[in-house]
């Protein structure tokens, strides 16, 4: 996703974090997983579900809205490498996807558990499945939540987010190309702010009215700028280069032995409808469904179902 939105994930969403839940600042803890220190926050009651949020670069914050499902599993929630409270790489390099998929299996280690169940957000997804074809005897339930099968559907994410500005939005997109024609690119700080004027709840509500700022503090460093263009590439907006531009897990996906949960928004301008349905055809095996009142974000925009849909599954 890009740079601006994902930021605004975790600044805008408008997060309820009740009195009985621990808080994501204070009441965690540091795990070392590969050299690297590593913030977690954990709490609830039965078999551990991982979250692993997107971007790539997105802290675990965004995702507390899945607290309420801590009354049927053990949440763990994780700053990966590079985001949050978690280390910070020397050099850019060190961040990738080999290494969040590692540091994932790792941090099972470190915390003890045999098997775990897992939710991946966006980015977060593609992590996930990497996770569960290397380790698939870890892995109990795979849900991947508006995520991506391969670099060919995120690049349909930029393009198809990019017609949408151009369409809604020309003046903005007229004043982009004239920095785009003078050299700058995604990673530009000209080039992100241009971006950021186009509300967060356009491209990923259903509803924008759900994505007004909430007026609470924000949680310490929403997305790595550094870590989210060495992943995408310097221009990654546009066309994807590095890690996100050769992923591809279409082919692998069918092999996949665990219960696995697949599900998107009607409204998602992101992990688009036409490419999320073809997780059908290259993960038949899967639970697929469509979340017609949501965008990105159904556990903001219809949570009480998406809830209910993730414990039944969770049971099987």
């Amino acid at each position: 996703m890009k740079i601006f939105y994902t930021i605004l994930l975790a600044l805008l969403i408008s997060i309820t974090i009740y009195a009985q839940f621990p808080d994501s600042e204070t009441d965690g803890k540091y795990y070392e997983v590969n050299g690297s220190k590593l913030w977690i926050l954990s709490f609830g009651e039965g078999e551990p579900l991982f979250f692993i949020a997107g971007g790539p670069g997105n802290n675990h914050y965004g995702l507390r809205r899945f607290d309420s499902l801590s009354t049927t599993n053990t949440l763990v929630y994780y700053d990966a490498f590079g985001r949050g409270k978690s280390d910070i790489a020397k050099v850019v390099t060190e961040y990738s996807l080999e290494r969040d998929i590692e540091d994932l299996e790792g941090l099972r280690k470190a915390m003890g558990f045999d098997k775990i169940n897992i939710l991946g957000h966006s980015y977060g997804g593609v992590v996930a499945q990497g996770y569960a074809i290397n380790y698939p005897e870890n892995v109990s339930h795979l849900i991947l939540a508006n995520s991506f099968h391969s670099y060919l559907m995120w690049q349909e994410n930029c393009d198809n987010s990019n017609h949408e500005i151009k369409t809604n939005y020309p003046e903005v997109w007229e004043e982009l190309m004239k920095v785009r024609e003078q050299g700058a690119v995604s990673s530009d700080e000209i080039h992100r702010e241009i971006y950021g004027r186009v509300p967060y709840g356009f491209l990923y509500g259903y509803n924008p009215e759900n994505f007004k700022p909430s007026g609470r503090k924000p949680y310490p460093n929403p997305l790595n700028a550094k870590l989210y263009y060495q992943m995408v590439g310097r221009d990654g907006d546009f066309e994807l280069t590095n890690d996100i531009g050769t992923f591809d897990y279409r082919k692998q996906l069918k092999d996949l032995k665990m219960p696995v949960l697949i599900y998107g928004g009607r409204y998602d301008r992101v992990a688009v409808p036409r490419m999320m349905v073809e997780f059908k055809m290259f993960c038949p095996q899967a639970e697929f469904f469509m979340f017609e009142k949501s965008g990105h974000n159904p556990q903001v925009e219809e949570p009480s179902k998406l809830f209910e849909l993730i414990r039944e599954f969770l049971r099987k």
